[in-house]
């Protein structure tokens, strides 16, 4: 569905991305990893269309929709949650307008006989039948399930965007997405904003989706009820793994071990190596082998070891004193708002 073509970014010299390769096919699950600054969101973006390699090139099969939903985004004001999510059905909503234009046309026509007449009657009824196909029926039906799953309540639905915060603008905009049904989803860290319950709703949801899933995510258990395959960006390079990531975690050791015990034998032989040349280096009997070796040395394709990332948060609470048996005492306890009373002679202990 989407091929990746000896594609590299470049940042003033620095190959972000080096001449990487791979495919994304139609049912693929895919979770994108690699350290902090490697390369991943980078990936989206240019699989969205929103950034050009470099070098190299990115194909897709013709009308491949994309859904993109990026870690951070700008926000319009002036919808209702229910109308801004409905705008995933905007070429729905066109088209059930074309229909009610086309219908008062005919209303007016009174050339019943005629072949234009007959003509209009057809594309009526084939833009009437797009319509049934396309659900439009279901539309609130839709809207309202997504927008529960991700957290909003029936209240929510009819208040301004504008009312809610950063992380709740972010589950409208996943919301658009997921209910736009696109052939594949680029999702960059969508469960930041989300709580439990609904990570737990999104999750089913994607394990459900017939459209193929590409997402970074720090969330491990999230990646591996989600994804099947783990693409890792290491050092400008891809590795494919076929599995989900716990699994790749394990293979990814396995990788780095002997890429690690390659990087050590290289570097014997090239420590080698440099000694010999700098020993011989000025003996003439001894000069074809030490151009020689240069030339071995200029062309030898160094091998790279991404270093593990070691650091960690030490968190430690201290003990709390243990406090009486009981800790709080109120008698007689009213409140008023003017002249509304709304507790009198309340007694409690907790």
């Amino acid at each position: 569905m989407i091929s990746v073509n000896g594609v590299s970014v470049v940042f003033g010299g620095f190959y972000l991305l080096d001449s990487v390769s791979f495919l994304i096919n139609k049912k693929d699950r895919i979770g994108l990893t690699g350290r902090n600054g490697a390369g991943k969101s980078t990936m989206l973006k240019m699989l969205a269309g929103l950034q050009q390699p470099s070098e190299g090139s990115i194909s897709m099969s013709s009308g491949v929709r994309i859904g993109y939903l990026p870690q951070t985004m700008l926000y319009k004001d002036g919808n209702t949650v229910r109308k801004e999510a409905e705008k995933a059905f905007s070429d729905l909503l066109d088209l059930r307008e074309e229909v009610d234009r086309m219908n008062r046309q005919l209303a007016e026509r009174e050339d019943y006989e005629s072949e234009s007449y007959m003509r209009f009657l057809d594309r009526i009824h084939e833009k009437t039948e797009q319509l049934a196909l396309r659900g439009e029926g279901n539309v609130n039906g839709e809207v309202e399930i997504i927008l529960k799953g991700l957290g909003f309540t029936a209240e929510d639905m009819e208040r301004k965007c504008e009312e809610f915060s950063g992380g709740w603008r972010m589950r409208i905009e996943l919301a658009k997405i997921l209910l736009a049904k696109p052939d594949i989803f680029l999702l960059d860290e969508p469960t930041n904003h989300l709580d439990i319950e609904s990570i737990s709703w999104l999750e089913s949801f994607l394990q459900g989706y017939s459209g193929a899933v590409v997402l970074v995510s720090h969330d491990r258990a999230f990646l591996d009820n989600v994804t099947t395959r783990t693409i890792e960006i290491s050092l400008g390079k891809v590795y494919d793994y076929k599995v989900p990531y716990t699994k790749f975690t394990e293979l990814r050791k396995e990788r780095v071990e002997q890429q690690w015990r390659a990087y050590q034998n290289q570097q014997k032989q090239i420590k080698d190596t440099e000694e010999f040349i700098e020993r011989f280096r000025y003996k003439a009997t001894k000069s074809v082998q030490v151009q020689s070796r240069i030339k071995q040395l200029e062309k030898l394709e160094r091998i790279e070891v991404e270093e593990e990332d070691a650091a960690r948060i030490n968190i430690r609470f201290q003990p709390a004193l243990r406090s009486g048996d009981i800790v709080l005492t109120g008698r007689n306890l009213c409140k008023s708002y003017g002249e509304k009373n709304v507790l009198r002679e309340v007694d409690i202990d907790i």
